[in-house]
């Protein structure tokens, strides 16, 4: 549904992008991850047309972004970081101004709209002002414009900005039932957002992509958590002495026991090994993992390598 190449833009003597490249499939949920300014802004304005780069291509849905920007736009549902809603319309009067806008066909204009209201959760709000609705009211008239044509693609830029967490999990609830139908790719720099939504993620940090992984393969590890009833004396020499084993590290187990990370040299699984091990040194073994990180701490890591 997306790809993009070597993609690069700068505002004066800021490089905002520098040579990105990923590829989105059809169906998939991918969240654009980042700290303010690392570029993700910038990245949706020209994969919706609205910023050219200096250098490397988009296509969407198999369409070249900068030679057929009318018929990409077309299959996108965009919601910008501040949507462009219009206070003085009702909800129905803005929302039938769009379907105007987008085209859609005299004959389906009733049920399209009726599907994008429903799906957002705004049949009570259709005549009330917009200018009189919460904040997250005005982002599901947002979210309704961009889906009222049904687009193959939906392109969100930070939907739950300024929502309370109410409304946060009712927007994480209606884009997985978006999701059904689109593909969809929203920007954020909240990383519970990405975690709640996403198989896959994309990282970018000063215009580049560090990271562009299913959220497992992120937080996979070859290192191992140890924990056991007490600690016999030389637990930590005796598991460095283990064929592969680059490391040993005192952690918190969570419970009071004693925890031990076991650092893996060359990516190899040190479970078999310290399992056999334990057995033969008789430890009181409580429970043996594989290591996984959080988001939180892949993202910590590129941001503080960059």
């Amino acid at each position: 549904m997306i790809n993009v190449t070597n993609l690069s833009k700068s505002y004066g003597p800021i490089q905002a992008l520098q040579g990105v490249n990923f590829h989105i499939a059809p169906g998939e949920i991918v969240g654009l991850l980042g700290p303010n300014g690392a570029g993700k802004t910038t990245t949706i304005k020209i994969l919706t047309g609205y910023l050219q780069p200096d250098d490397g291509a988009v296509l969407i849905d198999g369409l070249d972004v900068l030679t057929h920007t009318r018929e990409v736009q077309a299959r996108i549902g965009y919601l910008p970081e501040s949507a462009p809603l219009y206070p003085e319309l009702s909800v129905q009067s803005y929302l039938r101004m769009i379907a105007d806008l987008r085209q859609v066909p005299e004959e389906e204009m009733a049920l399209r709209l009726s599907e994008a209201v429903r799906a957002t959760g705004l049949v009570d709000q259709l005549t009330r002002p917009i200018g009189h609705l919460s904040k997250g009211y005005r982002q599901r008239v947002g979210l309704a414009q961009a889906i009222l044509h049904q687009p193959k693609l939906l392109i969100l830029d930070e939907p739950s900005l300024g929502l309370d967490p109410t409304q946060i999990v009712e927007m994480r609830n209606l884009i997985r039932r978006l999701a059904q139908r689109s593909t969809v790719l929203f920007s954020t720099h909240i990383l519970s957002e990405v975690e709640a939504l996403c198989d896959r993620v994309i990282i970018l940090i000063n215009g580049r992509v560090r990271a562009d992984a299913r959220l497992s393969e992120l937080a996979a590890t070859p290192h191992a958590i140890l924990v056991l009833e007490d600690a016999p004396p030389g637990v930590d020499s005796v598991l460095r002495g283990l064929d592969g084993v680059q490391g040993v590290e005192r952690v918190e187990s969570g419970d009071g026991y004693p925890a031990y990370r076991v650092l893996a040299a060359g990516g190899r699984d040190l479970c078999p090994a310290i399992y056999h091990l334990a057995r033969e040194q008789d430890w009181p073994l409580r429970e043996l993992r594989r290591d996984v990180r959080t988001l939180e701490s892949v993202f910590n890591e590129l941001a503080t390598a960059a």
